[in-house]
């Protein structure tokens, strides 16, 4: 594992998961690729863009204060988050 750069998106932890399927621009996922050579050899761990889209998008939207904010405000969206994400 590298210990000179940090990337936003870290190691991954291990959970369960639903398929999911989606279409992006060709250039996307090349940028996709590139991101997750660079994770494997910063935290020598081979990974593939797949793996890492939910943390992505998972990381995306913890960030994301206009979510938060409306997750907060609306019950439903607060549960359903809540349940995706494992929390309780």
């Amino acid at each position: 594992m590298s210990t000179s750069r940090k990337l936003r998106l870290g190691p991954l932890p291990s959970n369960t998961s639903v398929k999911l399927t989606f279409t992006c621009p060709a250039s996307l996922k090349t940028q996709l690729d590139q991101y997750a050579a660079l994770h494997a050899q910063t935290y020598g761990e081979a990974v593939d863009a797949v793996t890492l889209i939910p943390h992505m998008l998972e990381a995306f939207m913890a960030g994301d204060r206009g979510f938060r904010r409306g997750a907060s405000a609306n019950p439903t969206i607060s549960r359903a988050a809540a349940t995706s994400t494992g929390a309780s």
